[in-house]
């Protein structure tokens, strides 16, 4: 069966309407599961952003995850199962992603009008090839914020040493025009001294990841999620980017009822 992580969300306190863009593979759970299963749990995550100036943020965060046959909920991400079928399942998926900054986020960012997050909706394959976990998902922007669309394909595959495991992970990411202008373009009314007017095209963020786990009693259980993304190359010519990757640590604990 496809292993689904759980995932968690925070929001950024200089975001009031906002979470930030990332989720932290806190475990693994059957896709086609026929009982209720779910965990609470608790973690922090420090998250290097590419935009120039950013400071890096240390936050702290709920876990919260829940699964049964017909949903599956991992913060920011719920699934509708739509067909489940031994390895493979379809589902309809909506993600919240914090995307974005305010102009009181860096230095460099004064001037520009703010960017928000969005919920995203769309579909989703989970396929247990036996070998690996492959999932591919399209998603469009559901809040009409930047008016784009999304799709990534990710492959991973657990390897279990006793109450331990570890979880590599290799991912591609899609992102049309309207979401690379949107959050990483320069408007004329935005321009400024060493901030020059800028419209890019659709790009692909490479992501490589890995995730520890450890079991240290019935139901208890540690991560620990390192992830780095490469940009691609309409977002790292952006004059708002003064990096080519961006990085995420997270660490954290769950308990599983």
């Amino acid at each position: 069966m496809t292993n689904i992580p759980c995932a968690a969300m925070t929001a950024k306190p200089s975001w009031p309407a906002s979470i930030a863009a990332f989720a932290i593979a806190a475990c693994g759970m059957p896709a086609a599961m026929a009982q209720t299963s779910w965990g609470l749990g608790t973690g922090v995550i420090v998250y290097d952003k590419a935009y120039r100036d950013i400071d890096r943020e240390v936050i702290g965060l709920p876990l919260v995850s829940y699964e049964n046959k017909w949903i599956s909920v991992s913060v920011p991400t719920l699934d509708l199962k739509l067909f489940t079928e031994d390895a493979i399942s379809a589902r309809l998926r909506v993600r919240y992603a914090g995307d974005g900054y305010e102009a009181k986020d860096s230095p460099f960012l004064a001037g520009m009008e703010r960017r928000n997050g969005s919920a995203w909706i769309g579909g989703a394959i989970l396929w247990n090839t036996g070998i690996a976990n492959l999932t591919a998902e399209v998603l469009g922007d559901a809040m009409g914020n930047s008016k784009g669309a999304r799709a990534k394909l990710q492959v991973d595959r657990r390897f279990a040493f006793g109450s331990s495991g570890v979880t590599p992970r290799l991912a591609a990411e899609w992102v049309d025009k309207k979401f690379v202008n949107y959050y990483y373009g320069v408007r004329t009314s935005e321009v400024r001294a060493g901030r020059g007017y800028y419209e890019g095209d659709s790009t692909v963020n490479m992501e490589a990841g890995v995730r520890l786990d450890h079991t240290f009693a019935f139901r208890h259980s540690l991560f620990l999620d390192l992830r780095a993304t490469r940009l691609g190359g309409a977002i790292k010519d952006s004059p708002l980017v003064d990096r080519s990757s961006q990085t995420a640590i997270s660490l954290g604990y769950l308990y599983r009822f």
